[in-house]
C-alpha cells in the first residue's frame, strides 16, 4: 500500500465494512482534489458543499458528493477535459477507477460526472479486513458525483485552503458565510424526491455552532437566481428568519434524523433535535 495512503487510514475507524467504505470513498475524494489541483481546475472554479464543509473545515460528519462553483458563468465548461487526470491521479496511488460524464437530459446549469470503482477490489487495496467482507457483492460500485454550478450566482468570495494528505496542496473554497448562505438556500428550497434532507439541518447546526456568520446578499441572489425570491426588493434579516420558521414548521424531524443517521460519527448529537430546537438556532445566526 502508498505509505500516504497508510498514514491517511490511520485517522479512520476499521471495526465495520461501513468504516473501511467510508474511509476508502473520503480517502479517494481526496485524491481527486489533488488530481483537480494538478489540473489548475482552481483556478476557474471553487469548491463548495458538505464535503468542502468536511475535508477543509472539518465538519464531523461523512459527505458523498464532490460540489463546485464555476467562478464565473462559463457555458462551454466540460468536467471530461479533467477525467483523464483524476483517472491518472488515482492510479499512481493504486487505485483503479474510471470517469464517466453525465449526459444531460434536460437544460441545466450543473455539469455533472462520477468517479466509479469497484467497492471490493479497493477495500483490499486498503487491506481491509477480510472477515468484514464478506456482505459486499463481487461487482458492487462505489461512485463519487461530482458537480459544477457553470453559472454561479453573484456576491461570493473565494480563499484558497491547504489539504495537507496525502501530499500538501490546495483548493479553492467559498469562505464560510458565503457557504453557509449556499447552505441555507439548500435548506429552505431544496426539492430532494419528497423526502427531508436531514444532511442539510444537521449543516446548520454545525455552522450555528461553529461559524454562525452569513452572508445575506449571496443567499439573496441565489434565491433571486433559483426563483424563489423577487428581485422587487432587498431581502433583509427578518424576512429570512420568518422563512427559517415556516420551514422548520414544516419539518418532520423523525425523518430528518433518520436521513442523517448513516453520516453522522456520533448518532447522540441527534437526541436534542427538534422543532423548538432549530427555531432557536435561527436566532443565533449573525448576518452580515
Amino acid at each position: 500500500m502508498n505509505p500516504a495512503i497508510q498514514r491517511m487510514l490511520e485517522r479512520y475507524p476499521h471495526d465495520t465494512v461501513e468504516d473501511n467504505v467510508s474511509a476508502l470513498r473520503e480517502i479517494l475524494q481526496q485524491l481527486a482534489l489533488l488530481g483537480l489541483w494538478r489540473s489548475k481546475f482552481f483556478e476557474h472554479a471553487a469548491f463548495y458543499g458538505g464535503t468542502a464543509l468536511r475535508i477543509v473545515y472539518g465538519l464531523d460528519r461523512y459527505s458523498e458528493d464532490l460540489d463546485f462553483s464555476l467562478l464565473e458563468p462559463m457555458p462551454d465548461f466540460s468536467l471530461a477535459r479533467y477525467g483523464s487526470s483524476l483517472e491518472r491521479e488515482l492510479s499512481s496511488f493504486g487505485f483503479e477507477v474510471s470517469f464517466a460524464p453525465v449526459e444531460k437530459t434536460r437544460e441545466s446549469p450543473i455539469e455533472s460526472a462520477f468517479i466509479k470503482t469497484n467497492t471490493l477490489k479497493q477495500l483490499l487495496v486498503i487491506d481491509a479486513d477480510p472477515t468484514l467482507l464478506a456482505g459486499v457483492q463481487a461487482e458492487q460500485q462505489l461512485k463519487i458525483r461530482l458537480e459544477v454550478d457553470v453559472d454561479p450566482p453573484a456576491g461570493f468570495e473565494t480563499e484558497a485552503k491547504p489539504v495537507l494528505q496525502p501530499v500538501p496542496f490546495a483548493v479553492r473554497t467559498y469562505v464560510l458565510p458565503d457557504l453557509f448562505a449556499g447552505k441555507m438556500h439548500a435548506l429552505l428550497f431544496r426539492r430532494w424526491r419528497n423526502r427531508v434532507k436531514g444532511r442539510d439541518w444537521y449543516d446548520f447546526v454545525w455552522y450555528v455552532a461553529n461559524y454562525p456568520l452569513l452572508h445575506l446578499s449571496h443567499l439573496e441572489q441565489r434565491m433571486i437566481q433559483s426563483g424563489d425570491y423577487p428581485a422587487t426588493e432587498p431581502l433583509d434579516a427578518r424576512s429570512f428568519r420568518a422563512m427559517c420558521h415556516e420551514a422548520i414548521d414544516q419539518l418532520s424531524v423523525d425523518q430528518a434524523r433518520e436521513e442523517v443517521l448513516p453520516f453522522v460519527v456520533d448518532p447522540r448529537s441527534l437526541e436534542i433535535w427538534s422543532r423548538d430546537f432549530f427555531r432557536t438556532l435561527v436566532d443565533r445566526i449573525e448576518i452580515v
